[in-house]
């Protein structure tokens, strides 16, 4: 299994946070599964933690490349096939953040993981 984490995903795992379930807790930890951290979700929490959105992951903005690669995550960088299919998506989904991580797991045949509710109408398969 790939599965690829929104960001707010990433930092409940990092943060150990309670918010995240535990089927998604089981399938991240999983030894078979192969976990994808979007080069996109390091500039949503440096950009969200920058205008004051999101102060509980101050401290991990320095050194979330070191702590992705120490949970084993591989991290995917954006290209121009993803950011070409995260503008051409269409629908009422605003936000940039979630639509290349859209794009990204539809290219690269992952599974998100999130709770965001607005993300299930584009067909993606979701974990959680």
């Amino acid at each position: 299994m790939k599965l690829l984490l929104d960001t707010h995903a990433l930092l409940w795992w990092l943060l150990d946070d309670p918010q995240l379930p535990a089927t998604a807790r089981q399938a991240i930890a999983a030894r078979e599964t192969t976990v994808l951290v979007s080069a996109a979700s390091g500039w949503e929490v440096a950009t969200k933690v920058r205008i004051g959105r999101l102060p509980e992951a101050r401290m991990l903005v320095g050194g979330l490349e070191a702590a992705v690669r120490r949970e084993g995550f591989a991290v995917l960088p954006v290209g121009l096939a993803h950011a070409l299919a995260a503008g051409s998506l269409p629908g009422p989904h605003r936000d940039p953040f979630d639509r290349l991580l859209m794009a990204q797991a539809r290219i690269e045949d992952a599974m998100l993981v999130t709770n965001d509710v607005a993300i299930r109408h584009y067909g993606l398969p979701i974990l959680w």
